[in-house]
């Protein structure tokens, strides 16, 4: 098995203070790149998207946490066991997160975002702009019980 290493390259700062499931959509928070990795430059024509792909480490979800099986969404037991792969938990292998968040502002270092489901401290891995070229093709689908879960996220 190959083993790869990451060096965050900021830290969310502000929005929640602590991972709670829902109503993310209104939280704003800043990215603060590292200062001694990067200059302005590395956010040079970020303003000109309207959102932007966080990629970023569940850092506080210890080992013992980690999900490799299935397991049913949120514990509810109305909804079917499914694998890590088929949902988004912060539990995964990995501990990787993806989010699409509203850009707010670019100033120096410091991005400023809208529905960021990552919390204060929060290691931030990459940051790419959201091109209509990159979203998914043709129709999508999804369960129900997933389409019950987002009802009250955002």
């Amino acid at each position: 098995m190959s083993v790869f290493t990451l060096a965050p390259i900021g830290h969310v700062a502000g929005g929640r203070a602590e991972a709670i499931d829902d109503e993310w959509g209104n939280s704003r928070a800043v990215i603060r790149l590292d200062p001694e990795r990067f200059t302005d430059e590395a956010l040079l024509g970020l303003e000109a998207f309207s959102h932007a792909e966080i990629i970023f480490l569940f850092d506080q979800v210890s080992d013992d946490q980690i999900t490799t099986g299935a397991r049913r969404p949120r514990g509810n037991p109305d909804w079917p066991r499914v694998g890590i792969f088929a949902q988004r938990g912060k539990n995964r292998p990995n501990r990787l997160g993806i989010s699409i968040c509203r850009i707010v502002a670019v100033d120096g270092l410091e991005l400023a975002v809208e529905g960021l489901d990552a919390i204060d401290g929060t290691p931030v891995l990459d940051i790419k702009p959201v091109m209509a070229g990159f979203q998914p093709r043709g129709e999508m689908r999804e369960p129900d019980w997933a389409r019950a879960i987002m009802a009250g996220y955002w």
